[in-house]
C-alpha cells in the first residue's frame, strides 16, 4: 500500500517545517493518513496537535469528530462481541451443568 510509505515521508518531513502553519498542514495529512489506514487512536492523536496550533480548524475540527465516531463504533462493535463470547461460555457451563443433574 502506497499509504504507510507516504506516511513516514510526512512524518519525516515534519522536522524541516519552518512555521506553525506548515507544520499544522502536514500534521494534519498525517492524522488523515492513520484515519484512513484504520489507526484511529494515532489519527485523534495528530488532529489534536492540530487543533492546539489551531483550536478554530473547521478540517481538524470534522476529521476529529469522524475520528471520535469511528473509535465509539469500534467499541461498541468489541463490547458486543465480548458480550457473544461470553453468553456463548455461560450457555456453555449451564448446559454441561444441565447435563450432570
Amino acid at each position: 500500500s502506497l499509504a504507510l510509505p507516504t506516511i513516514f515521508l510526512f512524518a519525516a518531513s515534519l522536522a524541516n517545517s519552518s512555521s506553525p502553519l506548515q507544520q499544522r498542514e502536514k500534521i494534519y495529512l498525517l492524522a488523515v493518513g492513520y484515519y484512513r489506514t484504520g489507526e484511529f487512536s494515532r489519527s485523534r492523536q495528530l488532529v489534536e496537535q492540530c487543533l492546539e496550533i489551531a483550536p478554530d480548524w473547521r478540517q481538524a475540527l470534522v476529521l476529529k469528530k469522524a475520528v471520535e465516531e469511528r473509535i465509539a463504533k469500534d467499541g461498541v462493535i468489541g463490547i458486543g462481541i465480548t458480550a457473544t463470547a461470553l453468553g456463548l461460555i455461560a450457555g456453555g457451563i449451564a448446559a454441561a451443568l444441565t447435563r450432570r443433574h
